[in-house]
């Protein structure tokens, strides 16, 4: 069994295309935000708001997937980048 099994199995429920929010926390360092955000084309909504002592942001981003196959796509791109956290 899959790390996404549960998820895609809730999306699988969904009906596609349709906008799905995604939200991170990484670091609040140029590169991690820019590791981020690179997930994402032009076409994503993205935003970002600092933790309180400035030493994260969480990264929430508004983007039109196709499927529930692209969205774990961007999720397992996303678990490669070291310390970024998926809620």
């Amino acid at each position: 069994m899959g790390v996404f099994d549960k998820l895609k199995a809730q999306l699988d429920q969904e009906e596609w295309p349709n906008v799905y929010l995604f939200k991170f926390i990484v670091e609040n360092t140029p590169a991690q935000i820019a590791r981020a955000t690179s997930l994402f084309d032009e076409t994503a909504d993205i935003s970002f708001h600092e933790s309180k002592n400035g030493k994260f942001v969480s990264v929430t981003v508004k983007e039109m997937m196709l499927s529930s196959e692209a969205i774990i796509s961007r999720y397992e791109k996303a678990a490669k980048i070291k310390g970024l956290i998926s809620l």
